[in-house]
């Protein structure tokens, strides 16, 4: 009786340590993903990042009068490399984009601008560079809720909280980049 109930209690043992092994991987796993999917969002804006300032000197020439955008650009580029926790990147990449936002609204503007194939083809390079951000942001944004649902289930959550597992935050646009750039297009003569 005695080597059974030893057996018994061995084998709960063994049974408990092997989940709390087992939701911890998986705990580590997780959060493994979430930050290598960010690193997937970083890589694209690093390609951006490359693509930008040659845009800007293939446009410069023809729009010496739209300085202010061209600083602006470089200041948003400025801040994010700058930026040091994911919630900064973020906001600082959103800095980007609307400045960005203004350049080429201004671009589309200067017809001449549409027949340089220099332009033409960064601006491809630079569309196709948006959509594989939005495509990894939204993928980062799945890891994470995988991640924190993981987290907020019984019994793992309990698991998390030993090890201290603290929930992700999610890829937000703020609300300001819903809003239209404005491009004020006046030559000063």
């Amino acid at each position: 009786m005695k080597k059974t109930v030893w057996i018994i209690i061995i084998a709960v043992v063994v049974i408990i340590g092997g989940w709390l092994w087992s939701s911890y991987n998986s705990l580590v796993s997780a959060n493994e993903a979430v930050d290598n999917q960010w690193a997937q969002v970083e890589t694209q804006y690093q390609r951006r990042f490359d693509l930008i300032p040659n845009l800007v000197a293939a446009v410069k020439g023809a729009m010496s009068q739209e300085q202010k955008v061209f600083d602006d650009l470089a200041a948003a580029r400025a801040n994010y490399s700058g930026a040091q926790t994911v919630n900064d990147k973020a906001a600082a990449a959103t800095q980007v984009e609307s400045s960005l936002g203004r350049l080429i609204a201004v671009m589309e503007n200067y017809p001449q601008l549409k027949s340089i194939d220099a332009v033409q083809t960064l601006m491809a390079q630079l569309e196709g560079t948006e959509n594989r951000i939005s495509v990894e942001r939204s993928r980062f944004n799945d890891q994470v809720q995988n991640f924190n649902v993981m987290i907020k289930r019984l019994p793992t959550n309990i698991i998390a909280g030993w090890f201290g597992f603290t929930a992700k935050t999610y890829f937000q646009v703020p609300t300001a980049a819903a809003t239209a750039p404005a491009v004020n297009l006046q030559i000063n003569q």
